[in-house]
């Protein structure tokens, strides 16, 4: 098993309240397949995410990011230091690794895992897979600081015209990498005062379709909503959606080619 550079994306799960709810969904729009044996879904035989039961109604109903770590106790011990909190602990779960919730300083809440063999996606970055992840908050210098510190993260504040649109966005890539470009991984938005004033901050999944507009007619029809509609941004068209059960996430097709291309 590969190994993967401490802090980047190695696998996403949901918790949803109806799991063959969720399954039925997650098939019909991403073409999802699923191991019974593992809680996991497959895109093409390959592992792409999880969907497990949620076991305590007071939990949300969402998307879970999970950043890789080779030691997940060295790890939560830096989170703390840093100014983020443990959610919950390290915590052995049979061959899948050790888990851990933490949160940043300003309450994005995120997983790490150091894996298990196998496990972690098999693949990413094509239509039904995890392409990007967003941190979404209202303190950006604290959790700027906080995820180089802990992480290592690279970034580069995106300029008007390019990821961010101009808007304050700061795109990450990780360590030993060049900032920006083919290396990005994720990044940072600011949640403005043109969004609820309860809106905490979070972690937005991001999946990679082949029409953006599409998927979020697929999603309505399915019982899910749309959040966000479909916008064209520098990297793709982007919507942010809810399922049926009402875990939020976002899908983005890649940019179509102009004709000069």
């Amino acid at each position: 098993m590969a190994v993967r550079t401490e802090g980047t994306p190695c696998w996403v799960d949901a918790q949803l309240p109806d799991l063959e709810a969720g399954k039925r969904f997650y098939g019909e729009l991403f073409g999802w397949t699923f191991d019974p044996a593992r809680d996991e879904a497959l895109l093409g035989g390959r592992r792409v995410a999880g969907l497990v039961p949620k076991r305590d109604g007071r939990m949300p109903t969402t998307w879970t990011l999970y950043l890789a770590t080779e030691d997940a106790g060295t790890l939560a011990a830096r989170i703390k230091a840093a100014g983020g909190q443990m959610v919950m602990e390290p915590y052995p779960v049979g061959p899948f690794g050790v888990y851990a919730l933490a949160a940043d300083p300003g309450g994005a809440v995120f997983g790490i895992r150091q894996e298990g063999d196998p496990d972690g996606f098999e693949v990413t970055n094509e239509p039904g897979a995890f392409c990007w992840m967003e941190v979404h908050t209202r303190r950006p210098d604290d959790v700027d600081t906080f995820y180089a510190t802990v992480f290592g993260y690279l970034g580069r504040q995106a300029d008007a015209g390019q990821e961010g649109g101009g808007v304050d966005y700061r795109v990450w890539s990780p360590p030993g990498s060049r900032p920006g470009g083919g290396s990005a991984f994720g990044g940072r938005a600011v949640i403005t005062d043109d969004f609820p004033a309860e809106m905490p901050g979070h972690v937005l999944v991001h999946f990679a379709v082949a029409d953006c507009d599409e998927a979020c007619e697929t999603t309505v029809r399915l019982g899910g909503r749309i959040v966000t509609p479909a916008f064209d941004a520098p990297h793709g068209r982007v919507a942010v959606l809810h399922d049926n059960q009402g875990a939020r996430f976002a899908v983005r097709a890649e940019p179509k080619p102009s004709a000069t291309d």
